[in-house]
Formats: structure tokens, C-alpha cells, sequence
């Protein structure tokens, strides 16, 4: 038997980004007294990593980062290796979350129930899910939604280019990107507004 929202064997359930910059606020205040969770979403986001190599970040990896240094991460999916980058909002949510003094060995997304491990992908998927019901967002959200996310909000808010964020999702070709963060019709139908 299939669960729902589950995906069949040989099939996957595709994962929506959070378009709107407002929804992102919205979430941010909800995680506003979860430190952790508030972390995880704000380096989720700026960073477009995939959420298990966040979730091997030890404190001591990154307590000492200020705004605009890296700590390199060896990709547990492809073995390549990536960065991660402490911008602004980062940094604000990192500095909240040390004031509650975790120890330098600890993950830096410790378990509440096993304290010498990280939470788990599959708890971080069910929070996920949870924050964006929570603000009546509509649509199939998980892990990989922060990390869309990020290409979305790159591409459609800055515009920073395929090519660019292929590079930075460490994929094979731009096409594979594309397909990553799911290019809706309505985007292609707009570009057909455009008179030359």
C-alpha cells in the first residue's frame, strides 16, 4: 500500500520552492522562538544545500564564521566538493541560536531525543511540511524545498542565470537545473508577452 504523499516505487513526489518573498517572512517569524529550526531554514535557503549536508554541520564548523566566510562541505550525494557561505541572514540566525551555548561537538541540528545525533531528513521533512501549513501555504513541500527556494528566489529575484546556480547545485548540465526548480507554464506564457 501506498501512504499518501508517498511516491510509488520507480516515481517521486515533486517538492514545490516558496515563491513569495512575504511567505518567507512569514515563516522566519513563526521559527522566531525555535532558534535551531529558525537556522535551519534560514541557511536552507540561502545556501541550496542539500538538507542532509546540513544536517552534518557540527557547531565547531561554523561557530567562529563571520558574514562572508565559507566552510567547504564534502556532498554526501555526489562526493564533490561545495561550500557554505555565511551571508547576513545566516549569520543573524547562527548568533541567535549560540546564545543558547550549544557545546562545539554537538550538531549543530541536534536531536532533542538523541542528543548525539543530528535530527533526522525525515523529521526536517515533516517540520518543513508543518511550517508552510502552518502560514496555509497550498501545494507538496519537504527538504528540497529550501534548497528550490534558493534557486528560485536567485533566479526570479536577482537573476542569476542556469548556469550559475547548476554550478552551485553541483549538477550535471542547466537542463537538470531547469527540471530541478521546475519552470511553470505561466513563466514560459509571460515571456510570449514580450514584444520585439
Amino acid at each position: 500500500m501506498v501512504m499518501p504523499n508517498q511516491p510509488r516505487k520507480g516515481t517521486s513526489t515533486k517538492v514545490e520552492p516558496i515563491r513569495r518573498l512575504e511567505d518567507i517572512r512569514a515563516i522566519k517569524n513563526l521559527l522566531q522562538n525555535e532558534p535551531r529550526n529558525l537556522l535551519l531554514f534560514t541557511m536552507g535557503i540561502n545556501n541550496g544545500l542539500r538538507i542532509g549536508d546540513l544536517l552534518q554541520l557540527k557547531v565547531r564548523d561554523i561557530q567562529n564564521l563571520k558574514v562572508g566566510d565559507v566552510h567547504r562541505v564534502i556532498e554526501q550525494k555526489t562526493g564533490k566538493e561545495n561550500i557554505l557561505l555565511i551571508n547576513k541572514s545566516t549569520h543573524k540566525a547562527l548568533r541567535n541560536y549560540l546564545e543558547y551555548k550549544p557545546g562545539p561537538d554537538e550538531y549543530l541540528f541536534r536531536s532533542q531525543r538523541d542528543k548525539s545525533s543530528p535530527i533526522t531528513v525525515s523529521y526536517a521533512n515533516q517540520v518543513i511540511k508543518k511550517w508552510c501549513k502552518q502560514i496555509n501555504l497550498t501545494g507538496n513541500y519537504g527538504t528540497h524545498t529550501l534548497r528550490k527556494t534558493f534557486g528560485y528566489i536567485q533566479r526570479v529575484h536577482y537573476g542569476v542565470g542556469f548556469e550559475i546556480l547548476c554550478k552551485r547545485f553541483n549538477h550535471s548540465s542547466p537542463t537538470t537545473t531547469m527540471r530541478y526548480l521546475g519552470i511553470e507554464n505561466k513563466e514560459v506564457n509571460n515571456i510570449l508577452m514580450n514584444d520585439i
